[in-house]
């Protein structure tokens, strides 16, 4: 809406990233604790793909924090006057 659109193509693709890692992690844990339960396989460790996934989602979230905050100071001065409009 504001017309930046690298950087919110980059946040978008960052935010999807981060939450594929996610459900990858998740899924994983559950494939893990099901052959525990069925299979008595032991589990591999995966702890690293859920905090890169949430590592990425969260840089995602700070950019696009960091620029919505740009956004609402670059359009602060143009605000109305207080005084109401003249009738003429």
């Amino acid at each position: 809406m504001a017309g930046r659109w690298v950087a919110g193509t980059g946040q978008l693709l960052l935010a999807v990233a981060g939450s594929a890692l996610i459900i990858g992690w998740f899924a994983l844990v559950t494939m893990n604790t099901y052959n525990l339960f069925f299979h008595d396989i032991e589990p591999k460790p995966v702890a690293w793909l859920g905090e890169a996934g949430g590592l990425t989602f969260l840089v995602a979230w700070l950019w696009a924090w960091v620029s919505s905050f740009q956004i609402l100071r670059s359009v602060g001065g143009n605000e109305p006057s207080k005084e109401p409009p003249r009738l003429s």
